[in-house]
């Protein structure tokens, strides 16, 4: 349910009117698997478990905030996704959702390239071993600098987002003695059924080129006249979190009727067409994520009865999943510090994180689930906001959430399905430190992102 965000920040002074919430679920001690990892379970001292390891045992040797990924489940994930789409396609692994070494070793290992957006990310995918063919840079905005080196390193595609960036590529990959491979992304004038920010398809917003007017044939004409640049296919990217197949269905219609009047045009096909990531991942037990061979099915249906219409070669496809993979593989731990009870409202639970691990609420209005994992309970549920320890009023974790009237602090508690774009998104908002990122498998435990300390903050502060 949609509400406005207060002047003074979202949720401000918020009361919600009796029966806006869903009732309580019948067993709070219960794990949902559609939004907690493959590997998480319940130990016979009621203790959350993953890859073997008690939560408790974590939180001793790693702290609390921190952010635990399922190695194991995140490997399954990318096999499932490679082997929907098969060898007669490419799946790229959308780097924004969160990208590490060990996760870009990860991929290259499970057979899936990376799609990067920006000059670090580059250099994370480079650093960890991934083949430079492997690599896809997309960026609405890329500088000089990174697309310099980008075509230095021989990436497998640049996604050309505008028509200045289509001489600019040609430009540098001239001066370098190459001919850079590239894909147009157009914007298609579909709009995902998601949040307004995360809808990018309709033509008012930054990314992409527009279908309407010919602005889409027109940055072909140019791409394929300028010797920089080798034009294989074009791509398109219609939102996030996004369960309905429909909108995909309209954006492949549109994209391969560009690419008929290409081939009418210019006597070419163009052999590559990607329609983008966006897929979405349950956060609470009311999503219902479609799975990879499902997607994999409808998608390679949609291209090829569109192109057998138009009589054109069906080209190969690319998808871009990142939230789908990563997303459902982890969880953040937190401490329980102060519980304050509103008697008629609700109970506010604070935690030891907050906004700068985990913006989503705030930003998107996204909805999370949580769990008390360092014990079972028989208590009554609590209707209780979770919110964390910043000086912000938006500062929300779960906005509703029921939650055993036993809790104390120093109790565990878990946030699942935080993977994708919190890690990512993590920020030093009053100078709180930035979790680390803990993977585990198979009864062993390891940091893959070390938590920041305060000499690294200050080590930046230069003044």
């Amino acid at each position: 349910m949609s509400r406005s965000a207060h002047p003074a920040g979202p949720r401000h002074a918020d009361v919600l009117p009796e029966g806006h919430y869903s009732a309580p679920p019948a067993d709070l001690n219960a794990l949902d698997p559609k939004v907690w990892a493959q590997t998480v379970t319940r130990d016979e001292d009621g203790v959350v478990t993953v890859g073997g390891i008690p939560v408790t045992r974590l939180a001793e040797e790693y702290g609390t905030p921190a952010y635990v990924l399922d190695e194991a489940d995140f490997r399954a994930r990318a096999r499932a996704w490679r082997s929907a789409f098969g060898a007669e396609a490419d799946v790229f692994y959308a780097g924004k959702a969160f990208l590490s070494r060990a996760v870009v070793r990860w991929l290259h290992e499970e057979g899936l390239n990376v799609d990067v957006c920006s000059g670090g990310e580059l250099a994370t995918a480079l650093s960890a071993g991934m083949p430079a063919d492997r690599i896809a840079f997309h960026g609405n905005n890329k500088s000089v600098d990174e697309i310099t080196r980008a075509v230095e390193a021989g990436v497998g595609h640049i996604v050309l987002d505008s028509f200045q960036e289509i001489v600019r590529v040609a430009h540098i990959a001239q001066g370098l003695g190459k001919r850079q491979k590239v894909l147009i992304r157009v914007t298609v004038g579909v709009e995902a059924h998601t949040h307004e920010f995360i809808a990018t398809a309709h033509e008012d917003q930054k990314f992409g080129i527009p279908l309407a007017g010919g602005q889409a044939a027109e940055a072909v004409r140019r791409a394929l006249q300028l010797d920089g640049l080798e034009l294989v296919g074009i791509h398109s990217h219609i939102g996030s979190q996004i369960f309905d197949m429909s909108g995909f269905e309209v954006a492949a219609h549109r994209v391969v009727s560009l690419l008929k009047a290409v081939r009418d045009e210019h006597g070419v096909e163009l052999p590559e067409i990607d329609l983008g990531g966006g897929l979405g991942i349950a956060y609470t037990s009311d999503d219902d994520p479609r799975e990879p061979h499902e997607i994999a099915k409808a998608l390679t249906e949609i291209v090829t009865r569109e192109c057998e219409a138009a009589k054109l070669r069906t080209p190969r496809i690319s998808v871009e999943p990142g939230r789908a993979i990563v997303g459902p593989t982890a969880f953040t731990l937190y401490e329980v510090g102060t519980i304050k009870p509103l008697d008629g409202l609700r109970t506010y639970v604070s935690v030891d994180g907050g906004m700068s691990d985990n913006i989503r609420t705030a930003l998107y209005d996204a909805e999370y689930s949580i769990a008390l994992v360092s014990r079972t309970s028989d208590a009554e549920p609590m209707l209780a906001r979770v919110v964390g320890k910043h000086c912000e009023s938006g500062d929300i974790v779960v906005k509703d959430a029921f939650l055993p009237a036993d809790l104390a602090p120093g109790d565990l508690v878990a946030v699942p399905a935080t993977g994708a774009y919190c890690r990512s998104m993590a920020s030093n908002y009053n100078h709180v430190l930035r979790p680390p990122v803990v993977a585990v498998d198979g009864g062993e435990a390891r940091v893959i992102v070390r938590r920041e300390t305060e000499e690294d903050l200050l080590r930046l502060d230069v003044g």
